[in-house]
C-alpha cells in the first residue's frame, strides 16, 4: 500500500500541528510496511534528501504568500501524486477541498482531514472566508472519505453540509519529565507564570487573555509561546504589550524547553476558538497542567465538560474570576494537575490514531481492488 500525504509544510520540518501529525503518523505507518510519500514545500528545505526515516519525500515549489501558499502547493502536489504510483492520497488541508476531483482521473482513493472551521477564522475575511466554506462543501462531495478530529467537528459537518465523517482524533505526546532549570533562559520561576501556547492570530484570543491578565490583580507573570511566520498587524500590536509582566518568547523549537514551560506553569490558558482537537492543549494535558480553556464545544469535548479543566466565557471578567479562584484555592490547582492526564483516553494515543488511519486506508484499498475487479 502506497500513501501520499499532502497539505503540510513537509517532513521532518516540525512547525505546527499537522507537521507533527505527519511525523507521528508517517513514521508509524512505515513500521507497518506502508510506503509513505510526503509532499514538502521546497522553499523550506535547504537540503532535500529523497528519504528520511523510511518516508519518501517530494519537494514541490509554491509562492511565499499567506493567502496562496498552501493552495498552490496542494494543487501541484495533488497533480504529481495523481500520476504517481500511490494508491491513496491523504490531504490534510481544507484549502485543497475543490481539488478532490483530480485524483479521480487515475482512479486514486482520496481522504481529507478537514481540520478546523477555517471559514470562521477572522484572518480569512471576505473572499478568503467564502473560499474556505466553498472548499469545505466541495470536499464533502469530491473526496471518498471525510475525516474529522473531534465529535463536535463531526456534528458541524453533519449540520452544515449534511455529510457524515469518521472521527479520528490527534495524538498526545507521552509525559517526559523536563529539567526545571531550562526555564532559566526565559528568566521565569516555576509556578509563578500563566502560559499561552499558540499562533498569534485573533481566534486564539491572546489579546483577550492578555487584557484580562493586565487588568487583574495577579502578581504572576504571563508567558506567551508562539508567533506567526509572516508580518501581521495583529501579532505586532500584541507584542507591544510586552513588558515586565508579559513575556513573548516566540517559537520554542526545543521540545525539552517547551515541556519544561508546560510542566512548571501555574496554569495553562487556552483561548483557541475554531479548531477541533487541539495539539497545544493535548500537550498541556499530558504535562499535568492546570487548564483554563475557552468554553467551546471542542474544548468541552477535550476536557470532558469541565471534568479535567476549568472553562471560561469569552470575556475579560470571566477570565479574571477564574484566575482569582485559582490563585486563592491551592487544593483546586492540585486537583486539576493530578487528574488532567486521565482525560487522555485511547483516542488521543498516537498508536490508536495510526491504527484508525491504517484501517481506513485498508478499507479504501479493498474498495479500489473491488472496483478494478468489476472492470
Amino acid at each position: 500500500m502506497k500513501v501520499a500525504i499532502i497539505g503540510t509544510r513537509g517532513y521532518p520540518y516540525v512547525y505546527g500541528g499537522f507537521e507533527t501529525f505527519v511525523k507521528e503518523l508517517g513514521e508509524r505507518l512505515v513500521k507497518k510496511d506502508v510506503e509513505v510519500h510526503v509532499y514538502c514545500q521546497a522553499n523550506l528545505f535547504k537540503e532535500k534528501p529523497a528519504m528520511v526515516n523510511g518516508i519518501k519525500l517530494h519537494y514541490i515549489p509554491t509562492v511565499e504568500t499567506k493567502s496562496l501558499n498552501q493552495i498552490i502547493h496542494s494543487f501541484l502536489s495533488i497533480i504529481h501524486a495523481t500520476f504517481s504510483r500511490c494508491d491513496i492520497i491523504l490531504v490534510v488541508n481544507l484549502a485543497a477541498g475543490p481539488m478532490g476531483w483530480i485524483p479521480k482521473i487515475t482512479g486514486k482513493k482520496t481522504m481529507i482531514n478537514v481540520d478546523g472551521l477555517e471559514w470562521l477564522r477572522p484572518k480569512w475575511k471576505g473572499l478568503g472566508a467564502a473560499y474556505f466554506r466553498f472548499a469545505a462543501r466541495l470536499a464533502t462531495k469530491l473526496y471518498d472519505l471525510i475525516i474529522t478530529d473531534a465529535d463536535a467537528m463531526r456534528e458541524v459537518y453533519l449540520k452544515e453540509f449534511k455529510q457524515e465523517s469518521i472521527v479520528i482524533a490527534y495524538g498526545a505526546p507521552p509525559f517526559k519529565k523536563a529539567d526545571p532549570s531550562l526555564l532559566n533562559r526565559f528568566n521565569i520561576i516555576p509556578d509563578e507564570y500563566y502560559l499561552i501556547v499558540g499562533r498569534l492570530i485573533p481566534d486564539n484570543n491572546a489579546d483577550l487573555i492578555i487584557k484580562a491578565y493586565l487588568d487583574s490583580a495577579s502578581e504572576k507573570k504571563l508567558v506567551v509561546v508562539g508567533d506567526v511566520p509572516y508580518r501581521d498587524k495583529y501579532a505586532e500590536d500584541l507584542k507591544k504589550l510586552a513588558g515586565e509582566k508579559v513575556h513573548f518568547i516566540g517559537y520554542v523549537r526545543d521540545s525539552d524547553e517547551l515541556m519544561a514551560l508546560y510542566q512548571n506553569c501555574f496554569c495553562y490558558i487556552h483561548g483557541h476558538k475554531y479548531g477541533g482537537t487541539n495539539p497545544a492543549m493535548l500537550k498541556a494535558m499530558s504535562n499535568n497542567c492546570a487548564i483554563l480553556a475557552l468554553n467551546t464545544s471542542f474544548n468541552r469535548e477535550m476536557l470532558t465538560n469541565g471534568k479535567f479543566g476549568l472553562l471560561f466565557e469569552e470575556s475579560t471578567g470571566s477570565i479574571q474570576e477564574n484566575m482569582k479562584n485559582l490563585e486563592k484555592d491551592e487544593l483546586l490547582i492540585k486537583q486539576l494537575r493530578s487528574t488532567v492526564s486521565s482525560g487522555l483516553t485511547d483516542k488521543y494515543n498516537w498508536d490508536c490514531v495510526t491504527a484508525a488511519y491504517q484501517n481506513a486506508m485498508i478499507e479504501a484499498m479493498i474498495e479500489l481492488h473491488n472496483s478494478k475487479s468489476k472492470k
